[in-house]
């Protein structure tokens, strides 16, 4: 009989280079399940506990953190050691009142050390939008998740405000849209691919070029010591307007 299904284990060498695992100590590494965020995009909870933080020495220590539920993503308690973290997403575990945001570096994924009061928020960036039933406009967003916004006509540009890659301040748990970021110039944004992944400024200018995607326009970057970095649409993210919505590491 054939082979049904994707594969359940995953060796350490085809591991995401940036997981901070030793690759010839152990044959095998925790396989995070499909979900909001891609293996190559993610860190499972049972790597944060124990090969990152060090609340754990073994993966059924940390599947034990876990199981007691001690551990909130994004608000709510995530029971599943191998759950993927990605993206800005929120890490809070207040038996040890510590909170930490996933943020791009020149090492992939990072956890960003952040006070309980910006716990309670996230960014999430606009992927694609639906028109749906009910005069109600659907919103896919980079984590996988989905928000529904009500309009009065959803076919009218002047009243639907929300555009692909905009940014949407989303309060936790209960999702609600504080803030809406529309991607422009002279906003702040961090680059979360390529070789500049993890630098972060002002836009300071975005092509405009025909007979190209939006996505792949490309976008140049102004950091505070002024060096410029350039990359393309699809790998910038929106942080803030007048300054950036959330904590940022210091500039290497």
């Amino acid at each position: 009989m054939g082979k049904k299904g994707r594969s359940t284990g995953l060796k350490r060498k085809p591991a995401p280079r940036f997981w901070p695992i030793h690759r010839k100590e152990y044959v095998w590494v925790v396989r995070p399940p499909p979900g909001p965020h891609s293996l190559e995009n993610c860190l499972p909870l049972a790597i944060i506990l124990r090969d990152i933080l060090g609340f754990a020495k073994t993966r059924k220590e940390a599947k034990t953190i876990v199981l007691q539920g001690k551990v909130y993503v994004d608000g709510k308690v995530r029971r599943e050691d191998n759950f993927p973290v990605g993206l800005m997403d929120v890490i809070s575990i207040p038996e040890v009142a510590k909170c930490f945001r996933v943020l791009p570096s020149s090492k992939g994924l990072i956890l960003h050390p952040i006070d309980k009061d910006e716990a309670n928020f996230k960014l999430c960036r606009i992927e694609n939008k639906t028109v749906v039933k009910n005069g109600h406009v659907q919103l896919n967003l980079h984590d996988g998740s989905n928000m529904s916004v009500k309009v009065e006509d959803p076919k009218n540009p002047q009243e639907d405000v929300y555009k692909t890659l905009d940014t949407l301040k989303i309060s936790l748990p209960e999702r609600q849209i504080l803030k809406h970021t529309k991607l422009k110039q002279n906003d702040f944004a961090i680059i979360t691919g390529g070789k500049n992944i993890g630098k972060y400024g002002k836009i300071i200018e975005i092509e405009r070029a025909k007979g190209k995607k939006r996505r792949n326009a490309l976008v140049t970057l102004d950091d505070e010591k002024g060096n410029r970095y350039q990359t393309i649409l699809q790998l910038v993210f929106t942080t803030g307007e007048t300054q950036p919505l959330v904590s940022l590491p210091e500039a290497s």
